[in-house]
């Protein structure tokens, strides 16, 4: 992992320097350079049928991850640890669309976050439901075979939020 991030909004750092005595020097003209290194375990399950299809995946993650050249500020390093379960399944509707059946979609998933990403954003794990639709454009010969809409409900402790994901196959 490589990455750069600057900002420069001095004069909402100086309004809030003078009015309320917080010092956010990274905001004005800071940068922070990280790397990581690291990887991830994952045990996959998938079971494709005509009549329907299941993918499951268990996911470990870890990234030790370091700052340099960096605005004093944000100086440090992290050991980025995550343990997540996700599982989708797709069933064919008795709708056609482009000559092939418009499939539902299901998903699930929970995300623990261990090492130094717990509680780092004030929750600890982060759960999510969602159901969609997918389309099966393969038979037009198209640029993407299948295209998939999923809306999410996230939720954990102090967070809750919605999503919509669009993803697209080759």
């Amino acid at each position: 992992m490589l990455g750069h991030v600057e900002s420069d909004i001095s004069i909402a750092s100086r309004y809030l320097s003078n009015q309320k005595g917080v010092d956010l020097q990274f905001l004005d003209g800071g940068r922070m350079n990280a790397y990581g290194l690291g990887g991830s375990l994952m045990l996959d399950y998938e079971d494709y049928k005509p009549e329907r299809e299941y993918d499951a995946e268990l996911r470990y993650t870890n990234i030790a991850m370091n700052t340099f050249d960096t605005s004093a500020a944000v100086k440090g390093s992290a050991d980025s640890q995550s343990l997540g379960l996700w599982a989708r399944t797709r069933i064919p509707t008795p709708l056609t669309v482009l000559e092939r059946p418009l499939r539902a979609v299901f998903e699930v998933a929970h995300t623990e976050f261990l090492g130094n990403l717990r509680g780092a954003l004030g929750f600890n794990s982060l759960s999510s439901v969602g159901t969609g639709f997918e389309i099966d454009r393969s038979a037009s010969d198209p640029i993407f075979s299948r295209v998939r809409v999923v809306f999410r409900y996230q939720f954990g402790q102090n967070i809750r939020g919605t999503s919509i994901g669009l993803a697209a196959s080759f």
